[in-house]
């Protein structure tokens, strides 16, 4: 498990399963699958049963690197 966030708390990490919100099973590409078909970014927060700040983590971290960075 490596961890790809700044900060105190890593929010995004990478595992196995790729980039990852730390504390879950939910990838970034998971939610980039609802994103790119056009959910609300609200249904999404729900939809993954995540808190505000880890949503938010996963959202800055794919607006940033565009959702495919993996190095």
């Amino acid at each position: 498990m490596t961890s790809v966030s700044s900060g105190k708390s890593s929010t995004i990490i990478r595992t196995e399963r790729g980039l990852t919100i730390a504390g879950t099973r939910i990838t970034l590409y998971q939610l980039m699958d609802y994103i790119c078909a056009g959910y609300p970014p609200k249904l999404i927060h729900n939809q993954f049963y995540i808190t505000d700040e880890q949503f938010n983590a996963a959202m800055s971290y794919i607006e940033t690197w565009g959702g495919d960075k993996e190095a």
